[in-house]
């Protein structure tokens, strides 16, 4: 499973274990799973798709800006505004 975090200037707005997150990137969206390279990117205006499960339905989740870092502990989106 995928360590993911939310995390906008005034809290903590989601940190849970999920199958995997699609990110919209400045430079396109892009999916992030379990084990997935170090990365960083800019993120733009839209929706996180957050799937709990391989093959469920996503979860969908307006963000506004920021940046999301994949490392070895897993993906964190820093967003100027989520929700």
């Amino acid at each position: 499973m995928l360590h993911f975090e939310l995390v906008t200037p005034e809290k903590l707005v989601r940190s849970e274990e999920v199958h995997m997150v699609v990110v919209p990137g400045t430079e396109g969206d892009f999916g992030v799973l379990e084990g997935h390279a170090p990365f960083m990117s800019t993120i733009r205006e839209g929706a996180l798709q957050i799937f709990r499960t391989a093959g469920g339905e996503p979860e969908t989740l307006a963000i506004h800006g920021g940046f999301a870092e994949v490392n070895d502990r897993g993906l964190t989106v820093l967003a100027e505004r989520a929700g």
